[in-house]
């Protein structure tokens, strides 16, 4: 299958610069793209291959027009366009509607027009799935679970009672949504008693969960994943999380209990969310990678922690000095109260 340069155009909104009717086939990257590909540029750190790609078309800001070798798509935002575009060129196989011999679905479950149910995979009492939904193989959705029209639950993946997702949205491999959240309170002896998780999850339209991620039910009220949401790979969502439409999430971020996160914010890889109350972040808010949040923010902004690396003996050296800071510090008061006083 491939599409013309035009048919492209039209569909990311694009001005071309070259021939309508030229063929693309495929994706490549700008480096490694070949006769057939669509690229994009998108970044300045990748605009040195620009004049060497072998690319039939790339996707591109008007300033990098004249620079390139090849058919141009046009476009304010390349790599939003670029996103846009390479879902023509999508790969993974369609599921086929229906029921596999080998799944198991519960004869109280109610499943809409088209949807498909893999090998292994088990639909259990009172769950609902809409138009189109697709349960891979080896997947469980819990008994009363909801699932909106379009939405993909890939292999192994595995939803607990009562969670509801909205349309289109996608859990991937492995992701467990609505296990119980980390509650337990210790009696006079410190021997520590479970506290019954009532709670659910609700998850918008249009979300996707990584792999391997978990998003943990709500103690009382419902953990909250809201429309347009992003969870990459290893997350973990603690109970009664609130989290604002079109945020993302990137992988091995770990975001404690009623934490509230606002909307388009983002959270960079290795992120910790908590503190000694429950920490809320405002619409707005990036948080590079690794830092620590350990108090609410209530100004939108790029906020950072963490130290940087080093050669392991200065870095070692450093670390070392950090205890000393207080003793350091006092150090100086001092001395700056008795230059004051002379």
């Amino acid at each position: 299958m491939g599409f013309t340069l035009a048919e492209i155009a039209e569909r990311i909104g694009a001005e071309i610069v070259g021939d309508p009717a030229a063929v693309l086939r495929g994706i490549g990257s700008l480096e490694h793209a070949g006769a057939g590909d669509l690229t994009h540029l998108s970044s300045a750190a990748y605009r040195r291959f620009l004049p060497e790609t072998s690319a039939t078309a790339v996707i591109l800001a008007r300033g990098d027009v004249a620079a390139c070798p090849t058919h141009a798509l046009v476009v304010d935002n390349p790599y939003h366009a670029y996103a846009v575009a390479s879902t023509l060129f999508e790969t993974r196989p369609a599921a086929e509607p229906g029921v596999h011999p080998h799944a198991v679905v519960d004869p109280s479950a109610r499943l809409g027009d088209g949807v498909s149910v893999g090998p292994q995979a088990v639909v259990m009492a009172d769950a609902e799935l809409g138009a189109r939904v697709s349960i891979g193989p080896g997947a469980c959705v819990g008994a009363g679970s909801v699932l909106g029209a379009d939405t993909a639950i890939l292999a192994n993946a595995t939803l607990y009672h009562g969670v509801r997702l909205g349309k289109r949205c996608i859990v991937h491999s492995g992701a467990v949504i609505g296990a119980d959240g980390f509650g337990f309170a210790p009696d006079a002896r410190g021997r520590l008693q479970a506290i019954a998780q009532v709670g659910s999850v609700t998850i918008g339209d249009d979300v996707s969960i990584g792999a391997l991620s978990a998003v943990d039910r709500g103690a009382i009220d419902d953990t909250v994943i809201a429309d347009g949401v992003k969870i990459d790979n290893l997350v973990q969502i603690g109970h009664n999380c609130d989290i604002g439409a079109h945020t993302v999430i990137c992988g091995c971020t770990g975001i404690v209990g009623s934490t509230r996160i606002g909307r388009h914010c983002v959270l960079g890889g290795g992120v910790g969310v908590g503190g000694d109350g429950p920490v809320e972040i405002c619409d707005g808010v990036t948080v590079s990678a690794t830092t620590h949040v350990t108090s609410s923010i209530d100004e939108p902004g790029v906020y950072s922690g963490g130290t940087l690396h080093g050669k392991t003996r200065r870095w070692k050296r450093s670390a070392l000095r950090f205890a000393e800071l207080d003793s350091m510090a006092k150090r100086l008061a001092r001395l700056e109260k008795e230059v004051g006083t002379r």
